[in-house]
């Protein structure tokens, strides 16, 4: 079968070329028998085309032409900032970046990163090819797993059980024609484990098959699904030698329920017992595997569990007519030894947790993971010819003896389940492929050096940094072509297709140039509109050479002028290396990875060159659920820009969220921005524009909520800039808007109710800041008000507003009047009925013993790095139980501490002052009138706890300390 798919894709790939047509893409042959992906994509397409237009989507070239240029108008009318002249189609449709692929693959070529062989990937038999990330509907990342076969033979039945007749039959049919044996062949990944094996287990419900196997002439009974797999695999590949005569293809003999499978008799290599039985386990998967597990109780939990539970259970046995000979004399095999575990590690661990039933799978996974951890890194072998080697040792060796005694043979599966998007469940297969050599030792290493180092490398979130490293030590081999497709024909191999991960890996260089290729509107490559009347043809190895590597001349007899070269070598060396790359999590296995790889690989000589920066973020939801069309929770961005207006649009999205986890956009979100942009923008225009600017303050002489607002816009320009430098819009958004509103809306409310005018300077400060701080949000709104405030140019163009250095004692100052009002509200909320007079009481002295508490602060606090020791919180426990005399103050004098901790990381070494730093009640004197207004009292008084005349209640008082005023409501 593999044969005649690359006989077909040679001659497809012949008959293009002779024809000049680049590499499309055919129906699948899912598609051709059943019709259902065009059923799928046909109502798919109703939802985003006239349904009159969709026949044409056939040609897959129309896709290219048709939704691109829709894209682009799409992103103009969200507000996109893109230079429109550097995009382009990515696939041989585009003739300028078609013959930039080729170079890429040559020079990868040259220095040895493409290979070719015979290699393992997953891979579509309805589609003939191997299934790269992007062709999957399911299953992204995922790659082959190993496994190894173990060969339990087959006995004859010796029970005389009426369900072991088929069995008997095909044993007897298998003998008759010369063939070597009946075998289950459970799937593991523990081979040095086997002498230990008790018996073995199958799903009594589940469905096997008897697949004879041309490569050794032998029988093996499996679940139909992994036989498919092992028909595409090497029996040994070095003599290009496969499991079954016919790729793809393998022969049932006979099938079985795992019922009729249970009770037979097993010779099981290496294992003690001369004899095993088959038992039933409820818990198997068959959709992992083989559908065929074996039994090692003594290191796998989960056998000793199912084994333990056949013998205490003699009525769980019989309902599977299981008789006792099958399972009393089969005891428990030490064969590794791990310290703190014995020699039976799975017995320790189901004891320590107490786990008495396969139910218990909580406990179970944490069994399983714990001995196979230990066993494999500090397990040590206690039987076989490798006694008292470790067993990350042995494992290796067993493995090859027992393939080599033909005990054994490797299986590969995918590690999850992937599905093609011609809805194929795909398999490994062992194919010839072109690969690219990813995981060589030095070229991995060189990678990670710099992925690594921050001076090199910002992945913005150490959680992605933690994928990168992964990524890096797994991403091995990679199989950069297939047979048919969207894509460039492979330079030097052109029966292959370069596949559409690994044609764009580099492209960010392409970025630089494509503007005198192609130019705007030219999506396609078509050459008559190249800026430069550039000719593809004119693209040659020599060309890209010299744009892009050092040391390489100027191309002798090339049509393209040198000046234009030189222009083109000077825009990739202007913009390179590339700062900043965003991007989505799921593209952390494949893609982001492999464009490191690649920058590697083609400027090894000069890593300075290589990515500075990738961002990447989750998913999207909308209103917390996941976007689906058949639920009819998805939005088009047409329709949200339409619906809520971009900036409303922007808004929400900004909103949605900054980490890995998946974002969510609200529609509410989008309509409260339409609201609150309106309102501000109202506001604005009505004091600063339309306003009678002369009702307001003027002059240098600023009052206390004054030099609030000014310090907090300081604050908050900084605070906004630090977020957006760090990717973190949602914060951004949080500080460059939401808190400049409550720092406006404090402030005009404390006019307000003072009966004072605000500050023009101050306001116009803050209207200007806000405007800039939000643009690259809602820039629409912000070009608006920004062209009303008669300012110069574009607000995007706009210098960042100059920030003065923050006051932190005046944020302070804002935070004690702010937290005390709030506290204010709740008790006057608390008051009784009736109550109209009130006191604000404040202290200026601690109580002497947060004074001893506050000195050690200062005591352990480290002024050069700004922060206390890592054993604080430790520390403080001990000093508070050696030095707090009245064992029931310990308690109060922690609380104490932990919450001044805080406020030193908040504002700085200030917060542990014995006195309180600033004047408290001149202050609440000066806002007194506002604080009247908020809480509607008639009458609030200020005074200090110290005043003999105020005659403050004890009950009073022991609310009272610096900085936290108190209302004595009367």
């Amino acid at each position: 079968m593999e044969a005649e798919l690359a006989a077909a894709a040679k001659a497809k790939a012949e008959k293009a070329a002779a024809t000049g047509a680049k590499a499309k893409g055919g129906k699948t042959k899912l598609v051709q028998k059943t019709g259902t992906g065009i059923v799928r994509q046909w109502n798919i397409l109703k939802k985003m085309v006239p349904e009159d237009e969709i026949p044409q989507f056939a040609d897959p070239v129309h896709w290219l032409k048709y939704f691109p240029p829709i894209g682009v108008e799409h992103m103009k009318r969200f507000g996109s900032g893109v230079d429109w002249r550097r995009a382009f189609i990515t696939t041989s449709v585009n003739g300028y970046y078609d013959a930039f692929i080729r170079w890429q693959f040559n020079v990868l070529r040259e220095k040895g990163k493409v290979l070719f062989g015979k290699r393992n990937n997953v891979y579509s038999i309805v589609d003939g090819q191997v299934c790269a990330d992007h062709d999957r509907s399911e299953g992204e990342g995922v790659g082959p797993q190993e496994y190894v076969l173990i060969k339990l033979k087959v006995l004859a039945p010796d029970h005389g059980q009426e369900r072991h007749s088929k069995m008997e039959k095909l044993l007897k049919r298998v003998d008759d024609e010369g063939k070597k044996g009946v075998y289950l062949v459970p799937a593991t990944l523990r081979p040095e484990t086997m002498y230990g094996q008790t018996n073995c287990f199958v799903l009594p419900t589940g469905e096997y098959g008897a697949y004879y196997i041309d490569a050794t002439d032998e029988v093996f009974i499996m679940s139909a699904r992994s036989a498919r797999g092992l028909s595409c695999q090497a029996y040994d590949a070095a003599n290009d030698v496969y499991f079954t005569k016919e790729f793809g293809m393998i022969e049932c003999l006979e099938t079985f329920t795992g019922d009729e499978l249970l009770g037979l008799p097993l010779k099981a290599p290496n294992a003690t017992y001369e004899k095993v039985y088959t038992l039933p386990l409820l818990t198997i998967s068959m959709g992992k595997g083989t559908g065929v597990v074996t039994s090692v109780p003594s290191d796998a939990p989960d056998d000793y569990v199912a084994l333990k539970a056949l013998k205490d259970k003699p009525d769980f046995a019989a309902k599977y007519d299981i008789t006792p000979d099958m399972v009393e004399p089969f005891e428990v095999v030490p064969i590794i030894s791990i310290e703190g575990y014995g020699d039976a590690s799975a017995v320790t661990m189901c004891e320590k947790l107490g786990i008495t039933s396969f139910n218990d799978k909580v406990k179970l996974a944490q069994a399983k993971d714990e001995t196979y951890l230990k066993g494999f890194t500090i397990g040590v072998m206690t039987v076989g010819p490798h006694a008292g080697k470790k067993v990350s040792e042995a494992k290796p060796l067993i493995k090859e003896e027992m393939i080599a005694a033909n005990q054994a043979h490797l299986y590969f599966e995918p590690e999850s389940k992937v599905v093609s998007r011609t809805n194929d469940e795909c398999v490994v297969a062992s194919t010839d492929q072109w690969y690219l050599a990813y995981g060589e030792e030095s070229w991995c290493s060189a990678v990670k050096k710099h992925v690594l180092d921050d001076e090199t490398f910002n992945a913005y979130d150490p959680t992605s940094l933690e994928k990168y490293e992964s990524t890096l030590d797994w991403l091995k081999e990679w199989a950069c072509t297939r047979q048919f497709g969207l894509g460039t024909f492979l330079p030097w191999d052109q029966h292959w297709v370069i596949e559409s991960l690994s044609d764009s890996t580099i492209y960010m260089a392409y970025y630089t140039i494509s503007h005198y290729l192609q130019g705007e509107n030219n999506l396609n490559g078509d050459e008559s509109k190249s800026p430069e009347n550039i000719k593809v043809e004119d693209l040659t190895d020599d060309v890209f050479n010299f744009i892009y590597r050092k040391g390489f001349p100027v191309p002798e007899n090339s049509s393209i002028p040198t000046e234009t070269l030189e222009k083109m070598r000077a825009e990739f060396r202007y913009w390179y290396p590339m700062d900043l790359r965003v991007s989505a999590k799921d593209l952390i296995p494949n893609h982001l990875t492999m464009a490191l790889y690649n920058h590697a690989a083609i400027w090894d000589d000069e890593p300075e060159l290589w990515p500075r920066g990738y961002y990447t973020n989750g998913h999207i939801m909308v209103d917390a659920e996941k976007m689906s069309k058949s639920k009819g929770n998805f939005l088009m961005m047409l329709e949200c820009v339409e619906n809520y207006s971009a900036d409303a649009t922007r808004f929400a999205c900004a909103d949605a969220g900054d980490t890995l986890d998946d974002a969510n956009f609200s529609r509410d979100t989008a309509n409260t921005a339409i609201v609150s942009l309106s309102n501000e923008a109202a506001w604005i225009k009505e004091v600063l524009v339309d306003g009678d600017k002369s009702s307001m303050r003027s002059g240098d002489e600023l009052n206390f909520m004054d030099k609030v607002l000014d310090n907090e816009t300081n604050r908050l320009i900084k605070a906004t800039e630090d977020c957006f430098a760090a990717m973190q819009f949602r914060e951004g958004l949080q500080k460059g808007w939401f808190e400049m509103m409550i720092a406006r809306n404090d402030y005009r409310s404390w006019c307000q109710d003072s009966g004072i005018t605000m500050h023009q300077s101050v306001v116009r400060k803050w209207v200007e800041s806000l405007i800039v701080l939000i643009c690259p949000i809602c820039p629409h709104w912000s070009e608006a008000l920004w062209k009303d405030l008669g300012k110069q140019g574009l607000a995007v163009k706009a210098s960042w507003p100059t920030a003065g250095e923050e006051d932190k004692l005046l944020t302070r100052q804002a935070k004690f009047l702010r937290d005390s009002l709030k506290n204010f509200r709740n008790q006057v909320g608390k008051a009784k009925k009736g109550c109209k007079d009130a006191t604000v009481v404040v202290a200026e002295n601690y109580p002497q013993w947060k004074v001893e508490a506050l000195l050690w602060m200062q005591s352990q606090f480290d002024k050069e790095s700004g922060s206390f020791p890592a054993t604080f919180m430790q520390d403080l426990k001990e000093w508070s139980t050696t030095n707090v005399t009245d064992k029931k103050q310990v308690k109060f004098t922690m609380q104490f501490v932990s919450f001044m901790k805080k406020e030193v990381e908040d504002v700085g070494e200030m917060a542990m002052d014995i006195k309180c730093p600033f004047d408290q009640l001149a202050i609440l004197k000066e806002s007194q009138a506002y604080l009247k207004a908020q809480l509607s009292l008639e009458e609030v008084g200020i005074g200090n706890i110290d005043d003999v005349e105020l005659a403050v209640p004890d009950r009073v008082a022991q609310n009272v300390s610096p900085g936290k005023p108190y209302l004595w409501i009367r």
